[in-house]
């Protein structure tokens, strides 16, 4: 079963843990997800079975789409409600339109400093196992890309707001920078992964619909729809197979840099190729 799971990851359970679950559900040899989600978070985790463990990396990239909802007024080591508290700070003067000023900011690309308590690695050791013993290593900030940004509600000290982003974006670092641009601190209370490109919360099952919910399931070949298909002659179809570049069809309309799915003339999918010049360079090739 080379599957593709759309699961709505519950409260309190870490990527990892909700990666076991799925894979005993559906008794596989391999699993993984495509982009972590904290464990206070909830919604949108994508598990990829077995051979489908080849496309992670082709799924994480794309973009998110989260509700978030923070506290004005106070700040925590981890940017959310699982840490400690840092400090407490007056935000009775902050209002509405205060509010939707300092998110307009945050639209476009911007550079975030991810949180210290994050599965980001530094000399090879995640970098909230360094917090955890007290260490404070630096943390260069990245370059991040919100492309919508809407306030839900506003009812202080709490605030809701919807999020499109790219890859690699931290809520948690959102909702710290948004409260000290207020001038009053927050952190985050709750987040809903609801979106990650064409994967819908809507069509997502909970641990307990798996796996008699079918809309949360999908082959390779639909997993991966946001990419371009490039079907192979028999002559290129067997350098492919053996793991050598091909000629990049002359037909063919692809940017350089960009991946596509290999297929056969019966359309189905064997593998992954990257645009290289005039070549379509062999990157995963599937056993199925």
């Amino acid at each position: 079963m080379h599957i593709v799971v759309n699961l709505d990851k519950p409260s309190g359970m870490s990527s990892q843990e909700a990666v076991t679950a799925v894979k005993k559900i559906f008794k596989c040899r391999k699993a993984g997800h495509a982009g972590t989600l904290d464990p206070v978070a909830t919604g949108i985790l994508i598990i990829c079975l077995n051979e489908a463990t080849k496309i992670t990396g082709y799924i994480s990239g794309l973009d998110k789409e989260y509700i978030m909802t923070g506290r004005l007024g106070e700040t925590t080591d981890t940017y959310d409600s699982e840490g400690k508290i840092t400090s407490t700070r007056n935000y009775s003067s902050v209002s509405e339109a205060d509010m939707r000023a300092a998110l307009n900011l945050f639209l476009g690309e911007t550079e975030q400093r991810p949180p210290i308590y994050s599965a980001i690695k530094k000399n090879g050791e995640p970098l909230y196992k360094l917090a955890r013993r007290g260490e404070t290593p630096e943390v260069q900030p990245r370059r991040v890309r919100m492309d919508e940004i809407e306030l839900l509600s506003f009812d202080p000290p709490h605030f809701t707001i919807r999020v499109v982003c790219s890859k690699g974006t931290y809520m948690r670092s959102l909702c710290f920078d948004l409260g000290e641009n207020l001038g009053c601190g927050s952190h985050m209370t709750q987040l809903r992964r609801t979106r990650t490109g064409m994967f819908n919360i809507k069509d997502s099952a909970m641990l307990d619909e798996l796996p008699a919910k079918t809309e949360a399931l999908m082959d390779i070949n639909t997993a991966l729809s946001h990419l371009k298909d490039v079907v192979l002659n028999s002559t290129d179809l067997k350098l492919a197979k053996n793991g050598n570049p091909v000629k990049l069809p002359e037909s063919a309309d692809l940017e350089q840099g960009s991946h596509v799915k290999l297929k056969v003339p019966d359309s189905s999918v064997f593998g992954m190729a990257k645009v290289v010049g005039d070549s379509l360079k062999i990157e995963r090739l599937f056993n199925i």
